[in-house]
C-alpha cells in the first residue's frame, strides 16, 4: 500500500469536516479516512491550533474560521465573482431590487455579494456585514436545510433577540416558518430583521444538492409587497442553479 503523506491526510481532515452532513467525532474521521486514532488525534490538534477545524459543544469536529475564510476567498475569487455579478446584475434587472447572496457563520449569515438596484431608495446590507439567521430570509432558508435534530440544537442555542417587533422570538413560531420555509423552497422575512422592509431567498446548492449559500432579494415596503418579491421566486431558483453551474464550472 502507498504511504499517504501527512499532508494528503491533513487536507483529507479538512475536506471530510467541510463537506459532512453532520458534526464528525474523531473517531468518525478515523473510520472514514482510515487513518490511525492516535495519528487523527495529532492532526486534529494540529488543525484546531492553526484555525482550520475547531471541536464543538459534543466534541465533534467543524469548521474554524481558516477552513471558512479559505472557502469565501476561493468563492469570491475573481473569475468565479465576475460570473456571479453577470448573474445577479440580470436578476436585479428582472426584480427592480436589491439582490445578493449569505452564507452561515456561526449564528449568523455573513453577505458575501451584493448588487444594489438603481432606486436612490435601497436596502443597505454591505457586503461582509453580518445579520442574524432566524430572523433574515436568507437564514431561514439555511435553517431549513438542516436535519430536524441538528436544528433544533442550534435554535436552543440562539438568543431570539427581538430586532423589530415582528421578530419572532418563540422557538415552535419560528419552527413552523422554517418549516414552511422548507416546504415551499423559499424563506421569507416580513419586517422581522428591518422595519418596513420585506425580503425573500432561495438556497443555492451544489451539483449534489448540498446547501452552499442562499440568493436573497430585498425591497422597502413602501415600493414592493412581500407578495410583489414571491411572485420573482422562479426566476431566483434559476439564478441559483446559474450560479451553482458556473461555480462548479469554472472551479
Amino acid at each position: 500500500m502507498a504511504r499517504v503523506s501527512s499532508i494528503t491526510r491533513v487536507l483529507q481532515i479538512i475536506e471530510a469536516v467541510s463537506a459532512a452532513q453532520r458534526a464528525l467525532s474523531p473517531l468518525d474521521l478515523s473510520e472514514i479516512l482510515d487513518i490511525p486514532k492516535p495519528t487523527m488525534h495529532r492532526l486534529i490538534q494540529q488543525l484546531q491550533e492553526e484555525g482550520f477545524v475547531r471541536v464543538d459543544l459534543n466534541g465533534t469536529i467543524v469548521p474554524a474560521s481558516r477552513t471558512r475564510h479559505m472557502a469565501i476567498h476561493l468563492w469570491q475569487s475573481q473569475q468565479v465573482a465576475i460570473q456571479r455579478h453577470a448573474i445577479l446584475q440580470k436578476l436585479v434587472d428582472k426584480i427592480g431590487e436589491t439582490c445578493g447572496m449569505a452564507v452561515p457563520y456561526y449564528v449568523n449569515m455573513v453577505y458575501t455579494d451584493r448588487v444594489a438596484c438603481p432606486s436612490a431608495l435601497q436596502v443597505y446590507m454591505p457586503t461582509d456585514s453580518t445579520a442574524p439567521m432566524w430572523c433574515t430570509a436568507a437564514g431561514k432558508v439555511y435553517l431549513s436545510t438542516l436535519p430536524k435534530e441538528e436544528r433544533a440544537s442550534l435554535i436552543k442555542h440562539l438568543p431570539l433577540t427581538a430586532i423589530t417587533p415582528a421578530t419572532l422570538t418563540e422557538v415552535g413560531a419560528l419552527n413552523q416558518s422554517i418549516d414552511q420555509t422548507a416546504n415551499q423552497q423559499y424563506g421569507v422575512s416580513d419586517e422581522e430583521y428591518i422595519e418596513q422592509t420585506v425580503s425573500v431567498a432561495v438556497a443555492i446548492n451544489d451539483t449534489q444538492g448540498r446547501y452552499i449559500g442562499s440568493l436573497y432579494t430585498t425591497a422597502p415596503k413602501m415600493r414592493k409587497s412581500l407578495a410583489d418579491l414571491v411572485s420573482f421566486v422562479p426566476d431566483m431558483h434559476k439564478a441559483a442553479k446559474d450560479i451553482c453551474e458556473g461555480f462548479f464550472e469554472s472551479a
